[in-house]
């Protein structure tokens, strides 16, 4: 009799690491996931900017070291791996991109463009999805961060290798309030 409650007791036991596991596993392929939409707005935003840069050359030529840092952001935001590096990158390559649509303000012809007006909406709009992928990848690490720290999954976790993942976060500066100036 004891040999069987014993039996039962280690089955019920695998039956709940297995299944701890398990969730464990999903939450891990749901970051997994997340991250790879934020890849894809990403590479959506990465795709819009040579467009972009030479729709302005046509315009404000003489303007090389806007076009050139832009060109630069983008490329370090290309290569970046890691979600920090990533953050840092884009939010390098956003910086570069305010300098450049400050610089069509001073060219009417160029802020008239249909081109460069129909480019400027493209990447609003991929910015804003941008966004919501940065959210749902957030979310995505936050549940599975809390599941692989909290009891009993934090010992399966320990034991098979789940490590804790980074979040995509905004710069210090962007984090403070909006400055409104008139």
């Amino acid at each position: 009799m004891i040999t069987l409650i014993v039996a039962v007791v280690a089955v019920l036991l695998a039956f709940a690491a297995v299944s701890l596991y398990n969730g464990l596993v999903r939450k891990r392929g749901a970051v997994d996931n997340a991250w790879a939409q934020v890849d894809v707005q990403l590479k959506r935003r990465h795709d819009l900017i040579p467009n972009l840069v030479e729709t302005v050359k046509g315009y404000a030529s003489h303007e090389r070291q806007a076009l050139e840092a832009v060109v630069a952001a983008r490329s370090q935001a290309v290569n970046a791996q890691t979600p920090r590096d990533q953050a840092a990158a884009e939010n390098a390559l956003s910086g570069a991109l305010k300098s450049l649509f400050a610089l069509a303000e001073a060219y009417p012809d160029l802020k008239a463009s249909r081109n460069f007006s129909e480019l400027q909406e493209e990447l609003s709009a991929t910015e804003n999805r941008i966004a919501y992928s940065r959210q749902y990848y957030n979310d995505a690490v936050l549940t599975y961060n809390n599941a692989i720290q909290t009891v009993p999954a934090n010992i399966i976790a320990g034991m098979t290798g789940f490590a804790a993942r980074e979040y995509f976060q905004a710069p210090g500066e962007e984090r403070g309030p909006v400055q409104v100036r008139f």
